[in-house]
């Protein structure tokens, strides 16, 4: 039997199957299943801090410095990658072309959207390597998923621009990241008209996973149990949530309105994270797809970081010259907080065992930490961060790289080297012409 109706005849529901067809004690998934490689892209803007980001030594024997701290326990899993520059030129501000061609490797096209400086621009001319690997992979019946690739997003401003887009589906063609965990969840797990309908759809499907629990092996009753929690907490959430929204729906009462430029999810900040994470995490367990993009704010985001006891916003601050102590310590102190959102994700991964039975998600996932600028107030494109956490790439990890001042388009080809996926050109080929980078496979 094809293995979807394998799963419909133990009388569970479509969302409950999806999880489930990959779980190894049902037969399709064993230590002699192919691997399944994955590559997360992860985003945070306005450039970092270099003498406190950068290793002062290359090779094994690599230093963390203080915004890289955090990723301590994943070292030896992890690489550094100094020297990748952003040579892309043509229209559009440096912010623009930092986001706009950072995973397409491609100018932008002409606009009416202007920046700081320089000139208009619009979207990308090409497509973004993300999306790119997605294609190759639906491409393949053995590698197909139900999603193919997932955008994440974190406080993403709602208007659509050259700053608030990184994944391209194509020329001119923008991917939005979704930035509320809820309509994520509704995407995941089946669309719904309203809240108060998924709340009842979450309980089917704890009665679906306890029909086939006696089933599973001990390892997948694990994953079953933590895919559960995931799916408890959200219902948790989401019947607060309606109570909440519900409460005064016989009253009448005036809408209020929010001052100008106020983000009005900015404290929620490190809880949506998180959020997005687990959900990031279980769908790789579940297999909805092999690539995402995880994209925190966007190009000149401004979140105001007062869980850190910082009450300015990322990007003005990020214009500060150095020699403003009091911006460049609370600069460091912003960077430092993305890093411990990479090592929370490395760690949900590397705790989690791999569904098809090749050690944990981490041993098959690449987490792609980068920025759209080298450092903020210059508005450098040289030296873009590159920090790369998790085997999925099958690279020599546990080294610090400097590789001179090379085109970022040669790590692109680099990333679709170590998926299975050579090409001798991504982007614009003017940058391509010396091959993927060497040293790292």
């Amino acid at each position: 039997m094809k293995r979807r109706d394998f799963i419909s005849s133990l009388g569970v529901s479509a969302a409950a199957a999806n999880f489930l067809v990959g779980l190894p004690s049902l037969g399709f998934a064993s230590p002699t299943s192919p691997r399944r490689k994955r590559l997360v892209f992860v985003f945070s803007p306005n450039g970092v801090i270099p003498k406190h980001f950068w290793p002062d030594k290359t090779g094994k024997d690599y230093d963390l410095k203080r915004i890289l701290a955090p990723l301590a326990d994943f070292q030896d899993q992890m690489l550094t990658m100094k020297g990748i520059c952003n040579r892309i030129k043509g229209d559009g501000d440096g912010h623009m072309r930092g986001i706009g061609c950072l995973l397409t490797g491609i100018e932008l096209f002409p606009g009416d959207i202007q920046g700081g400086s320089d000139t208009p621009a619009g979207w990308s001319m090409g497509i973004s390597v993300d999306q790119h690997i997605k294609n190759r992979l639906q491409a393949d019946a053995t590698t197909r998923t139900r999603f193919g690739s997932l955008e994440f997003g974190v406080m993403v401003p709602d208007r659509a621009d050259t700053w608030t887009r990184m994944s391209y589906a194509g020329a001119n063609q923008p991917v939005a990241p979704i930035s509320d965990p809820y309509q994520m969840f509704d995407k995941l797990y089946g669309q719904t008209k309203n809240r108060q309908m998924l709340a009842s759809v979450l309980d089917d499907l704890a009665g679906d996973f306890k029909k086939v629990g006696k089933s599973l092996s001990s390892e997948d009753r694990q994953l079953l149990n933590l895919h559960l929690e995931l799916v408890r907490d959200v219902e948790k959430d989401l019947k607060t949530e309606f109570a909440a929204a519900t409460k005064n729906d016989s009253d009448s009462h005036a809408v209020p309105k929010l001052p100008p430029n106020v983000e009005e999810q900015n404290n929620n900040m490190p809880e949506i994270t998180k959020m997005q994470t687990e959900l990031l995490v279980n769908s790789f367990v579940a297999d909805f797809a092999r690539v995402a993009s995880f994209q925190i704010t966007n190009s000149v985001g401004q979140p105001r970081m007062k869980w850190l006891g910082i009450d300015e916003g990322h990007h003005g601050l990020s214009h500060e010259p150095d020699s403003n102590e009091e911006a460049y310590e609370k600069l460091i102190q912003i960077n430092t907080w993305y890093a411990e959102q990479i090592a929370h994700m490395a760690r949900r991964m590397k705790e989690t065992p791999d569904p098809s039975g090749h050690g944990s998600l981490l041993d098959n996932t690449t987490i792609i930490w980068t920025n759209e600028l080298g450092k903020g107030n210059s508005h450098t494109r040289d030296n873009i961060p590159f920090v790369m956490v998790g085997g999925g790439l099958d690279f020599r990890f546990g080294e610090a790289y400097d590789f001179g001042k090379v085109p970022h388009n040669r790590l692109l080809l680099s990333i679709l080297e170590g998926m299975g996926m050579p090409e001798k050109t991504f982007g614009n080929p003017d940058f391509c012409g010396d091959g993927a980078l060497t040293g790292l496979i």
